[in-house]
């Protein structure tokens, strides 16, 4: 996957500090296997870049959520914040993982999907409400506990905000998907 960026243009290798160097390492060394996404952004500050590329492997490879439903909430992360690039990135993930592709249209709109299974329905009215309202009725949170277990509702709310990082990230670098990627979000307009 080649990504572009407009805005901090990839850092060559050759050119990185040692404290890039050393994160850059760690990050291609890992399940990633590249430094796509955010990190050559986040690269411009080693330490920051490392503490939260730890964090999203956590929350990516081995959080307590169904993959499903990890990717679900990504998507909706990339949604509302308008993040083709994270989009590009996940769909294909979320869709793998047994999310049904029209679910995945609705959300790319940013409506509520009609194909939801339970469980996605769950995801969708805590994601949602934690967005709109800054937090989830006792009905949601009840819900997700019975589903999840504390466990699974801390992995979800981490999951939305490292994301939100990610995606902000994403549209402040300016990162785009390679040249004729189709995906149905548009960047912010500036």
């Amino acid at each position: 996957m080649t990504d572009t960026a407009k805005r901090m243009a990839p850092l060559a290798l050759e050119a990185m500090t040692p404290e890039q160097r050393s994160v850059a390492d760690a990050i291609m060394s890992g399940p990633r296997k590249g430094l796509r996404g955010p990190f050559n952004v986040w690269l411009r500050s080693p330490e920051l870049a490392d503490r939260l590329q730890k964090v999203g492997e956590y929350l990516r490879f081995n959080s307590s959520l169904d993959k499903r439903l990890n990717e679900m909430a990504i998507l909706m992360t990339a949604a509302h914040w308008q993040s083709p690039f994270e989009w590009y990135a996940h769909a294909p993930m979320a869709i793998d993982a047994g999310l049904a592709p029209e679910t995945a249209a609705a959300l790319a709109k940013g409506e509520r999907p009609t194909t939801m299974k339970p469980d996605e329905a769950i995801i969708w009215d805590f994601c949602t409400q934690l967005r709109r309202d800054r937090t989830v009725s006792d009905a949601t949170y009840a819900a997700a506990v019975a589903a999840w277990g504390e466990r699974g509702v801390v992995d979800l709310i981490a999951v939305s905000g490292y994301y939100d990082a990610v995606s902000m990230t994403l549209n402040i670098g300016e990162v785009l998907p390679p040249e004729g990627a189709k995906v149905p979000i548009a960047a912010p307009k500036k």
